[in-house]
């Protein structure tokens, strides 16, 4: 028991399971269908999932885009994803099909976290004080409620919402760090079951990132051990460790099947050690990255979970050692310092960095007082109505030329894009909206104080965002990300002579989406009659070495790209 906790089983009320799960499915599936894959890593992990759903077993072996020989990542994901698009493509186009596997990703790792938060709170040592004649919450009670508030604060993060929805890998290493976190509370009681999830969990890891992230964490999880002495089981680490290393060997496996070579093979194990990625001294830029970043991505997560590990260290009878302090605590720290070794970082690398910092912040939730509470209540409150009001403004802008002023911009940024009424979509809006006041009126009125109450507004206030987002702006993001107008535009322009064309000095995202739009024949072959770059000096330093003449056929870009110029040059020898 704690005794620092005073909660009645009134404020420990759970939430109705209806409405976590409905929130959880509609923030996880809202915008995944019905788009073209966007630039960058959208296009371009489902430009390596399209290659291998058409591909060869070679293919599988080596993920890459068509026409570029070059190992793009480890294989899990991409593996998952082409195999959705070959059970699924033919029903709801490949596109959805692959996006299908972001939804399951981040489903599974929400459920993953509600589930771990559960049993930790179930726990003796986080008990709230027993009152002389009754009244406090039973350990189901609590840990539910707890459970709760970690699945409200993992939604309302506000750096989630592009990345789960976009295709990834980073999504698979975000569902095998959560089930590596419930593989380790579950084997607290249940030691051969944890150990197999744990196991399951870092091999999804190591087969969708790289090998040191699985080795960190696992050491990470071994100074768990080391720092509660009584959880250690030899049941658990053989279950985990049996796992891991079959796990571990499916990918050289099929180097061998696949016949590779030996160049092959060492670019796949340079791939897998990270050595693209990591470097032997702290990265400045990822430490700029950083501080620069971290802050608003991880918001409101961060200062709630650094609250309550200082509450909790500062109160809690169990100390530091406690077991919901350590074990989300050295998964955040291993994850970290990974980070720092890093050459460079992204707001993708920061995806895995919540689940931990949302079970942390769970904890403190008892500790917060009636003032704080209010304050992150109305500061959600008005920031998600104000921005709610912002959405609608611009759609209305788009659809009616009202206001002008506003009209006007949208059009100065995306020059080209004609709006285009759909009713399906300001249905869902207006349900959505009509949705948030509803949660609004209940949370202002609701008379019983249940400790997740200041969570439920910023829950819905990213959900309100991101479905408005996904439907009242979805047509004018897809015109501003998608490369099908280029693409199209390319197609009219295209010589009748083209036998095939070099794509060596052309990006990933823009590789992958021509591939997909024009199905054109692009190859890194330098002897191609044709090239298609987005780097013009590269392209014709490249043509000065190998004695070549390049002569502009055509010239464009995305219209809402001012910087990137895409062109197509005619390639002669001189």
């Amino acid at each position: 028991m704690n005794n620092n906790i005073k909660l009645t089983a009134a404020a420990t009320s759970a939430l109705p399971r209806i409405v976590i799960f409905v929130l959880t499915l509609i923030y996880a599936f809202t915008g995944l269908f019905g788009h073209d894959p966007w630039k960058n890593d959208d296009a371009i992990s489902f430009g390596v999932m399209w290659e291998l759903s058409h591909g060869n077993l070679k293919d599988w072996v080596l993920p890459h885009l068509t026409g570029r020989n070059e190992l793009i990542g480890t294989p899990l994901p991409y593996w998952l994803g082409a195999s959705f698009i070959w059970l699924f493509g033919s029903l709801i186009g490949d596109v959805n099909a692959a996006r299908l596997v972001s939804g399951l990703c981040f489903s599974l790792s929400a459920l993953a976290i509600w589930y771990a938060t559960y049993l930790l709170g179930r726990r003796r040592d986080v008990q709230p004080m027993a009152f002389a004649f009754g009244g406090q919450p039973s350990s189901k009670q609590f840990g539910r409620t707890i459970a709760d508030a970690a699945l409200l604060i993992f939604l309302a993060c506000v750096g989630l919402a592009q990345r789960v929805h976009e295709i990834s890998p980073f999504l698979l290493e975000l569902w095998g760090l959560c089930l590596l976190i419930y593989g380790i509370v579950r084997g607290l009681d249940k030691p051969w079951q944890g150990g197999f999830i744990a196991g399951f969990g870092l091999v999804i890891i190591c087969l969708s990132g790289i090998l040191w992230t699985g080795f960190i964490l696992s050491v990470a999880t071994l100074l768990y051990f080391i720092a509660c002495p009584k959880t250690m089981t030899w049941r658990w680490l053989m279950a985990s460790g049996i796992v891991l290393l079959l796990g571990l060997c499916i990918w050289p496996l099929l180097w061998i099947l696949g016949n590779l070579n030996q160049n092959e093979i060492n670019q796949a194990i340079f791939i897998w050690l990270g050595k693209n990625q990591l470097q032997n001294s702290t990265s400045i830029n990822s430490l700029a990255f950083m501080a620069q970043n971290f802050w608003a991505y991880a918001w409101p997560v961060w200062p709630l979970s650094f609250w309550s590990i200082y509450l909790w260290g500062k109160n809690g009878r169990s100390g530091w050692n406690a077991h919901h302090l350590v074990i989300p605590g050295f998964l955040f720290l291993a994850q970290l310092g990974t980070f720092f070794f890093m050459q460079e970082l992204s707001e993708r690398n920061l995806l895995v960095l919540i689940p931990t910092m949302a079970i942390l912040a769970s904890f403190g939730l008892p500790f917060l007082k009636r003032g704080l509470i209010s304050f992150i209540d109305w500061l959600s409150l008005l920031s998600f109505t104000i921005l709610a009001g912002f959405i609608w403004i611009i759609w209305l802008a788009k659809i009616t030329g009202i206001p002008q002023a506003t009209a006007e911009n949208v059009a100065r940024f995306i020059p080209g894009y004609v709006a285009i009424f759909n009713l399906q979509d300001l249905i869902i809006a207006i349900v959505i909206t009509g949705l948030w006041f509803w949660v609004v009126k209940w949370r202002v009125s609701r008379s019983q104080k249940v400790i997740w109450r200041c969570l439920v507004i910023s829950a819905s206030g990213t959900t309100l965002m991101w479905v408005l987002l996904m439907t009242l702006w979805l047509p004018t993001i897809d015109f501003a990300k998608t490369y099908r107008p280029v693409a199209q535009r390319l197609m009219l322009a295209l010589p009748r002579d083209v036998q095939c064309i070099n794509s060596t000095y052309l990006g990933d995202a823009q590789l992958a989406s021509f591939v997909y739009f024009t199905k054109l024949p692009l190859q890194d072959n330098p002897l191609c009659n044709y090239q298609l770059t987005h780097s013009t000096a590269e392209a014709k330093a490249a043509a000065k070495i190998n004695r070549q003449q390049l002569t502009l056929i055509w010239e464009d870009r995305r219209a809402s790209d001012r910087d990137e110029r895409l062109r197509l040059y005619r390639v002669k020898p001189q």
